[in-house]
């Protein structure tokens, strides 16, 4: 019986070390996960709203460290020895709603890639670059003609448009 119980406790020991170095190999930091919206254990149900902004969003994870939440965006299959422009924009978006829904402006958010992760200091300069994003897509949007970037084959060939494009690269 004590050999059973010697052999448990190992097991939960290798479990946890198992965990540790997991957790260590993720660049994430120790804290709670208050919500995700990945995988069969979504807790998000709904999305981050701003009226006021008009912006919704919902981070793959939002950790709680002390009084502050910290959003999470995963992409999981990306390898880059940098972030994409695209990614800490919407990394930044986050960082605007969860301000903008709890009042408290968190301090960072993290962006993850398959092998690194990123940290997004949020500032005054990220959020004006967020309203002034903002503001640019919904003038686009009533805009008549807008020009179309056509510098990018991968992305072309990945268009949904590329049809129907007569500038297409592809």
């Amino acid at each position: 019986m004590m050999g059973l119980g010697i052999a448990l406790i190992l097991c939960a020991l290798g479990v946890l070390l198992i965990a540790i170095i997991l957790r260590q190999r993720s660049g994430l930091p120790w804290a709670r996960v208050v919500s995700t919206d990945v995988g069969e254990t979504r807790t998000l149900t709904r999305p981050l709203f701003s009226a006021r902004l008009g912006l919704t969003g919902k981070p793959d994870y939002i950790l709680q460290q002390g009084d502050y939440l910290i959003p999470v965006e995963v992409k999981p299959h990306r390898r880059a020895p940098q972030p994409y422009p695209s990614d800490l924009m919407q990394l930044a978006a986050y960082l605007v709603l969860l301000e903008e829904t709890t009042g408290v402006a968190p301090p960072y958010g993290l962006l993850r890639y398959a092998e690194e992760t990123f940290s997004l200091r949020y500032t005054p300069a990220v959020r004006a670059e967020v309203l002034a994003t903002l503001t640019e897509m919904r003038d686009l949007l009533s805009a008549v003609d807008v020009a179309r970037n056509h510098d990018d084959a991968a992305r072309c060939r990945g268009c949904g448009f590329r049809s129907q494009c007569e500038d297409a690269l592809v």
